[in-house]
């Protein structure tokens, strides 16, 4: 049973280091960004709510937010542990997911935070736009991005950190060595994984 959140700036790594855990952890990632597209493809009716505030060019509220990771939370895979990506996001997310765990007698283990230098994460992200070919992945637009991050995420990392549960984690390196210390940092809390 195993319930982390892992938080970053674009280009810390995030997506790397979370398909790392979920195969550590045997735990399905719940990004909301995932959800948000698979109830829109099998057209559920949260899924018809969020293509027409996703169509208008608006963000999605957090009421419906919350009802989509609920109904992922409530899943079966999800039911001994999952990592959380992208939620919450607000202090309203985190109030919803603290109620949402305490009804099941339950709470997260840790928040870890890939910590990045942004001029490093800055230049990464340039790299890989050139070579993807991504022209809209501009030094402005990437710079935005994580001004937007850390705007948003400042507040939660507090709150996070408040309660004991972050785990600073140095973002930059080799994919290994940030790995390593990752599960270094969850060892030292007594979070393992269970043998199978």
């Amino acid at each position: 049973m195993t319930r982390l959140l892992i938080v970053g700036p674009p280009g810390a790594g995030k997506g790397t280091q979370s398909s790392r855990l979920l195969a550590t952890f045997s735990i399905p990632a719940i990004a909301t960004g995932d959800i948000f597209r698979k109830n829109i493809k099998d057209e559920t009716a949260l899924g018809v709510e969020v293509k027409a505030v996703v169509d208008a060019g608006d963000y999605v509220p957090d009421s419906l937010t919350n009802a989509l990771v609920k109904s992922r939370l409530e899943e079966g895979d999800a039911l001994d542990g999952f990592l959380l990506d992208g939620y919450p996001r607000t202090l309203e997310q985190v109030s919803y997911l603290d109620r949402l765990l305490a009804a099941k007698s339950q709470s997260l283990d840790a928040v870890i935070q890939l910590v990045a230098d942004q001029e490093e994460v800055v230049a990464r992200l340039r790299k890989r736009a050139i070579a993807q070919g991504r022209t809209d992945d501009t030094e402005e637009a990437i710079r935005h991005r994580q001004q937007v991050y850390s705007r948003e995420t400042t507040p939660l990392i507090a709150v996070y950190g408040d309660r004991g549960l972050l785990i600073e984690v140095d973002g930059l390196g080799e994919i290994d060595d940030v790995s390593s210390r990752i599960s270094e940092a969850l060892s030292s809390r007594g979070i393992v994984p269970v043998a199978k």
